[in-house]
């Protein structure tokens, strides 16, 4: 122990100006101890010593002086934990009334008897009342009866018994309030329950969710709904459809799937505008519901397309709504005062013959569509025999462009003979394809296909290349004939065209004037804009352009007038059946008139006997084209029948 009076200080002052305040007290025991005994004692320096001392005798004091330090430590410390802890309370206690004062939600306290004792700001904001309205109030003033709107009893009391059971705990329950000016909304709410001084308190922490209530249904919408019709939007068909499906299998229903495709509404966008378009498709959606039952469903996948679901429907129900949607959808549509006009194609397929699975039905139901689409026919129900999607269409678009570089495509060509003068004036160029385990495949189960595979322009450029050069191998051995090449819509779409027809004709010694392109009506009416485009460059490079196909598309007479053609070619359907067909034979007779009224050559193909050819050379048609003059032939067999069987039929060069 250090000797104090070594430091200049008695052990009455060190303890006093060094110890604080708990030295203090010991100094004042000092003292005491020192006034009880004997003083000599207590001198500078004996004190200490004779505490430390390991005399037995002096054990009597230092058994005193621990005591006394110990009793005087725990007093101190409990003294000083007690302020510590009313110290925190008082800091809670100002924390939590600052937290009642900045919380956004609503704090609500009741007591047993269900009466509010706490009202915060939050609570102020969320119900509109001030606190001193509602204070010794029922909680009932701020919540709706049960019941209505259809919430339960158990989420609209606080009190006793099963029902607040539900709600009271860590969950966050479901619940309605009420404001000050009536409206209800929704909320959550977690509730503790506290026993404070023998009596029981509520407190409940509420949060007003209507808002976000109505976000998530915003998002809802935009996620399921389409936003031009109301109606829901692909992403909820396909799991309304899985979702019917699946209920069918289980009660071995039939179920029927309709698709819808509006049939030229392109023009109607590019000629009103798109923002008419939509008040168009809004109205096509209003008349679709008003045809179903409640359990059916409409909705809009996109663009121009609507899908109709209809649960436990047979073939025969199906054929019936089919027609009804046909018959709603012939009706003109009123737009800003004016009618409307809408053709619609209609496919169906049906559960479980044509699928089982969501997707498989609805691929049908397109094929069906576009069938319907292809042959001009109100609707169709889906038939595998028709269906050119199938894995095998697949690979084969998989295979053709391997088929255009490896030499597995072939053209044959079918002459035409201008029916005045018998003279050749041309041959069509038309395309095959030699799969080398699948045979001859005709040109209906590629070409379509390769216009939705993009494969369209290097098959097309492989057909120019290979017509020109036939033209010009021909012409080298005396022979000087026209060829005509087949063009698609998206041909006729490609700005590249022109360039791509330039290259074919500089890579032979063919004149320009000896190509003719033929292109449909629907391909030119797909874009009549952009087709008069193409077409004036074409002709500006000096090619002949022929409308093939005339009739069966929209045979307007306008187009005929601005755009940049040369020949019309009547098509077969009309043709084959004209010396049978007083009908047909009107449309023919008509078309060769305004043809050459327009100062266009005509093209009549489908000329299968000579009864044909003869009324056709009557009413003054420039060529024929058919079975009646040849099939179509490869190139050895052409030459053959050129210098052989055309010549003995008195047709010349």
């Amino acid at each position: 122990m250090t000797d104090q009076s070594s430091k200049g200080l008695s052990t009455k002052e060190y303890l006093t100006q060094k110890g604080g305040w708990l030295g203090l007290v010991i100094a004042v025991l000092y003292w005491f101890v020192e006034s009880a005994f004997d003083s000599a004692l207590f001198h500078e320096g004996v004190f200490w010593e004779r505490f430390f001392s390991p005399d037995p005798n002096e054990a009597w004091m230092r058994l005193l002086i621990v005591t006394l330090f110990i009793f005087i430590g725990v007093y101190i410390e409990t003294t000083a934990r007690e302020k510590t802890l009313e110290k925190q309370k008082r800091q809670v206690e100002s924390s939590f009334g600052e937290i009642l004062e900045i919380a956004a939600d609503a704090i609500i306290m009741i007591d047993a008897a269900h009466r509010i004792t706490l009202f915060n700001r939050g609570a102020e904001a969320i119900f509109g009342y001030d606190a001193v309205e509602v204070m010794g109030r029922p909680l009932t003033l701020l919540m709706p009866e049960p019941f209505r709107k259809g919430h339960a009893a158990h989420i609209q009391s606080f009190g006793e018994g099963l029902s607040s059971a539900r709600l009271i705990g860590d969950r966050v329950c479901p619940i309605f309030g009420r404001r000050k000016n009536g409206e209800e909304f929704p909320a959550e709410a977690s509730i503790s329950k506290l026993d404070r001084n023998g009596e029981t308190v509520y407190t409940s922490i509420l949060r007003d969710v209507s808002e976000r209530q109505k976000a998530d249904k915003t998002i809802r919408k935009l996620a399921f709904y389409d936003s031009v019709t109301g109606l829901i939007n692909r992403n909820r068909f396909n799991e309304i459809l899985r979702e019917t499906l699946k209920r069918g299998a289980e009660e071995d229903k039939s179920i029927a799937l309709l698709l819808l495709d509006l049939d030229r509404f392109k023009e109607v966008n590019d000629t009103l505008g798109h923002p008419r378009g939509d008040i168009l498709l809004r109205e096509v959606g209003l008349r679709l519901k008003a045809l179903l039952r409640p359990s059916d469903a409409v909705a809009r996948l996109g663009g121009d397309e609507f899908a109709l679901l209809l649960p436990l429907a047979e073939e025969e129900h199906a054929r019936f709504v089919a027609a009804k949607i046909m018959a709603a959808m012939g009706k003109p549509f009123k737009l800003d005062g004016f009618p409307i006009s809408l053709e619609t194609s209609l496919g169906i397929a049906l559960f479980p013959g044509h699928g089982t699975q969501a997707g498989t039905l609805l691929q049908h139901a397109d094929v069906a569509m576009y069938e319907a689409k292809r042959r001009g026919c109100c609707f169709l129900i889906y038939a595998p025999e028709e269906d050119h999607h199938s894995r095998r269409q697949l690979a084969l678009m998989g295979s053709l462009r391997d088929a255009i570089e490896d030499d597995q495509l072939r053209l044959h060509f079918q002459p035409k003979i201008h029916l005045s003068t018998g003279k050749l004036v041309g041959v069509e160029a038309l395309v095959r394809w030699e799969h080398p385990e699948e045979g001859m495949i005709p040109p209906d189960q590629f070409i379509l296909p390769a216009e939705q595979t993009g494969l369209i322009r290097p098959l097309t450029e492989w057909v120019l290349r290979e017509a020109l050069l036939l033209c010009d191998r021909l012409s080298q051995i005396g022979i000087s004939i026209n060829i005509a090449v087949n063009l698609s819509a998206r041909n006729l779409h490609d700005p590249n065209l022109p360039n791509l027809v330039l290259s074919a004709l500089g890579n032979c010694h063919v004149p320009p004037s000896f190509l003719e392109l033929e292109l449909t009506e629907s391909a030119i009416m797909t874009d009549e804009e952009g087709a008069q485009s193409v077409l004036e460059k074409l002709r500006g490079i000096g090619v002949r352009i022929a409308i093939d196909d005339f009739g069966v598309g929209y045979s307007s007479l306008v187009y005929l007038k601005k755009l940049a053609v040369d020949v019309l070619k009547i098509d077969k359907s009309f043709v084959k059946n004209m010396s049978s067909n007083e009908d047909d034979a009107i449309i023919v007779r008509s078309t060769i008139d305004l043809a050459h009224n327009l100062g266009l050559k005509v093209i009549a193909e489908g000329v299968e006997n000579k009864e044909t050819w003869d009324q056709l050379a009557a009413l003054g048609c420039d060529t024929a084209q058919g079975y009646y003059v040849s099939r179509p032939l490869p190139e050895a067999k052409l030459i053959k029948w050129l210098k052989e069987e055309a010549p003995q039929r008195g047709w010349s060069l």
